[in-house]
């Protein structure tokens, strides 16, 4: 009988000694959302598990986070006053500096991203400033707000900055506000593959970011471009970006390996909202064993490329992986 195979699977502790992937705890960033108040822990009902907190909240929600073994978070902010340019993100009062500047406080060994972007703070929900004339995000005006808003992060005390706004040039741009603000050595994270996808909506209900108008396509990825896809992180690993991204993960391994394979420096994914909703709305309706399929695809995750996966499912992952 031919098993050259089979033979290699037969016994637990050779399949364990031959297992290529390996998937780990310090793999995770878990996605916090901070909006003001006290006592503020609302779940949101397309994303169980998932909440709307305030500071005093995500400072508790730390001290669980690290006894699983979870040690670091990335911060979105839900403001109380929305506006044309998002002027909450760059005030140095804002929600995220507060948030940022608590959690430091009282975990100083958290390591703290923040999500770099105005979606969450205009009034209009795009990720920049509106251009009137073409009713899309001016580019260049968003550059510079981009670099003000980074200095204010790194001022409040972040350890890395994550821009999301997929405006051309924006790694060079805050690169060179947080250097002439004296922030060389504060590392940034690209979301440098973004596509316009249909799998952020419970994102939008959480971080109460859905457009007012139209969408995002005009400075989001298009879904079928693959070689556009790799092209836009490398052009970030150009700009200076220190490590890349892949949003969304689920539907884009093929893309999650092909900007490994194009480039030297790290890559994260996005477990994003609706690739999270999909299974737990699976797991509900008793179609699938949860556990077993969400580290399926966060194994999957690495497997494709990842080094970085930022998920909601994150805390539960630890708790399956500390037993």
């Amino acid at each position: 009988m031919f098993a050259r195979f089979r033979r290699k699977r037969i016994n637990p502790v050779l399949r364990d000694l031959l297992q290529e992937t390996h998937l780990s705890v310090n793999d995770f960033i878990y996605p916090l959302f901070a909006r003001s108040g006290t006592g503020i822990k609302d779940e949101v009902a397309s994303m169980p598990g998932v909440f709307q907190m305030s500071i005093d909240e995500i400072v508790k929600e730390c001290d669980d986070l690290k006894k699983l073994g979870i040690k670091s978070i990335i911060l979105f902010g839900i403001p109380d006053v929305k506006d044309s340019v998002g002027s909450d993100a760059m005030c140095e009062h804002g929600i995220i500096a507060e948030t940022v500047k608590a959690v430091k406080a009282a975990h100083p060994d958290m390591f703290v991203v923040t999500d770099l972007c105005f979606c969450e703070y205009t009034d209009h929900g795009h990720c920049g400033v509106l251009d009137p004339v073409l009713e899309t995000v001016d580019n260049d005006i968003t550059l510079d707000n981009l670099a003000k808003q980074a200095v204010i992060h790194a001022k409040a005390g972040v350890d890395m900055i994550a821009p999301s706004g997929m405006m051309d040039g924006m790694i060079q741009a805050i690169r060179g506000g947080l250097d002439r603000a004296g922030y060389e050595n504060l590392p940034v994270m690209s979301y440098s593959t973004k596509f316009a996808s249909a799998y952020y909506g419970p994102f939008r209900d959480v971080a109460e970011s859905s457009p007012s108008f139209g969408d995002r396509r005009s400075y989001q990825m298009n879904p079928a471009n693959r070689t556009e896809a790799i092209a836009e992180s490398v052009a970030d690993e150009q700009e200076g970006a220190d490590i890349l991204m892949v949003k969304p993960a689920l539907a884009y391994m093929d893309v999650i390996r092909d900007v490994k394979n194009n480039t030297s420096l790290p890559l994260a994914v996005y477990n994003v909202s609706g690739e999270y909703s999909m299974l737990k709305m699976a797991a509900k309706a008793g179609v699938i064993d949860y556990d077993r399929v969400m580290m399926e695809t966060l194994l999957g995750f690495k497997r494709a490329g990842a080094d970085i996966i930022i998920t909601y499912h994150a805390k539960e992952a630890a708790i399956l992986l500390g037993k």
